[in-house]
């Protein structure tokens, strides 16, 4: 044992003191929420230019209908199609060809562009004509105020879901808020088996390319040497995954901090206004919606059991990432660069890929087939199964899957270190499936 740990020192020492590895452990966070930050910026930069649509209508029906706004123009053509085709593009964005009354013919208005049009265009008008034929629609039925009825009639149910105990105690939860903690949680899982899995194997093949493994394996054994590699790499990766959350989340901070300090003076100025009278009428019911769903966001997330989850997710991080290493640790034992390892480390890369989508698809349906199945299957659920905690899984389905994952990887590691005790000092010779078949059986 005392072997395997100086190896995992010497392993967790050498990369960690890597300068590509500080680096990336401290830009990575920073690289991200500039990120995040750029797009939010630019999202809000408003386009100043006013495109042109040209609009030409046979029916004379829809002049009044197509209503300018910030980005688009409409003007009216009693030009033929095919001549306006000929005009440069740099007069007008895009054609609209209205050829036939559209409560009848719903198919008879035509966008035509040079260029592909884009969404936004395509929704306004589309949003515009819908709505006019569906006033026009009611308005054919001769009853007084119909519209007016219609859009009092028309709701949107703000369904809470609500769990309840085994005490009868109820908790408010969120369907969104579990989707969204599922699928993130999954995600670094997959990345992290990913990229340290590829560091493990990558290791191996440095490692016996430069001959260094000829003098370790004269002092420890090779099942020693590739669990003290594999265990090194894992706690790499768990400091520089700690590391980032760290830095984001004080990163985030201190920018919310500095950019809120302008908006808490400007609030502090709206409430002395509303201490004048009407004002504070004007503003409750918007105040008291805002804050309603602040309270709602803030009821949801203590609904769910973020102890189990993050139990859960070391377990599943620490097991995942284990069964997946070792298999990477035989294919780089078995090869002589890093060329070769591509042929072999597809059938390893499927099962992860696969999973990412099983995750997806099982987010629809926590307590489906296949999100049972792929959550009890080794090389997946370490991905599916985070994906169903936070719509909580029964305590058997847990203890099956994690029961299940730790005899695989138990099974995984004897059999990769079947083949790294054999592989680890061949040279020269091109391994293929049948031959680690017969390192197995050694």
């Amino acid at each position: 044992m005392s072997k395997i740990s100086l190896i995992i020192q010497r392993e967790y020492r050498t990369r960690v003191m890597k300068k590509s590895f500080i680096l990336l452990t401290f830009l990575t966070p920073i690289l991200f929420v500039g990120m995040v930050s750029l797009i939010v910026f630019l999202g809000t930069i408003k386009d100043d230019k006013i495109n042109n649509i040209v609009v030409v209508d046979k029916t004379g029906l829809y002049q009044s209908v197509l209503k300018d706004n910030d980005s688009y123009h409409f003007q009216f053509s009693n030009v033929s199609v095919d001549s306006l085709k000929k005009t440069k593009d740099s007069e007008f964005a895009a054609l609209l060809y209205i050829t036939d009354d559209l409560k009848t013919d719903s198919t008879a208005a035509s966008l035509y562009s040079e260029k592909q049009v884009n969404l936004e265009l395509k929704t306004y008008i589309a949003g515009l004509l819908n709505n006019y034929i569906v006033a026009q629609k009611l308005a054919a039925y001769n009853i007084p105020n119909l519209k007016e009825m219609v859009e009092k009639s028309n709701t949107d149910i703000d369904l809470k879901t609500i769990k309840w105990s085994k005490d009868g105690k109820d908790k408010e939860a969120s369907a969104e808020l579990a989707l969204a903690i599922g699928m993130l949680t999954a995600f670094i899982i997959y990345m992290f088996i990913v990229i340290y899995g590829a560091q493990v194997m990558q290791g191996v093949v440095q490692e016996k390319t430069n001959r260094i493994v000829e003098v370790m394996i004269s002092s420890v054994k090779p099942f020693e040497l590739m669990m003290g590699k594999i265990v090194g790499i894992a706690l790499v990766g768990l400091t520089q995954f700690l590391m980032w959350v760290l830095l984001t989340v004080t990163i985030t901070f201190g920018l919310s901090k500095a950019f809120t300090k302008d908006i808490d003076m400007e609030k502090i100025q709206h409430l002395q206004q509303l201490s004048q009278p009407g004002m504070q009428a004007m503003q409750t019911a918007p105040s008291n919606e805002i804050n309603g769903k602040v309270a709602d966001f803030l009821t949801a997330v203590n609904g769910l059991d973020f102890i189990q989850i993050l139990v859960l997710f070391i377990i599943y991080f620490l097991g995942g990432y284990l069964l997946y290493a070792s298999l990477f640790a035989a294919i780089g034992s078995a090869v002589d660069n890093e060329t070769d390892t591509q042929q072999f480390s597809l059938p390893i890369m499927l099962p992860i890929v696969f999973a990412i989508y099983a995750g997806i698809f099982s987010a629809e349906n926590p307590d489906g087939p296949l999100a049972f199945w792929c959550s009890m299957i080794p090389f997946t659920s370490p991905i599916v199964m985070m994906v169903r905690l936070p719509f909580d899984v029964p305590i058997w389905q847990i203890a099956l899957s994690i029961s299940i994952l730790i005899v695989s990887f138990i099974g995984t590691t004897w059999m990769a270190g079947k083949i790294y005790r054999t592989g680890i000092l061949m040279y020269g010779k091109k391994v293929s499936w049948k031959e680690m078949w017969k390192w197995l059986r050694y």
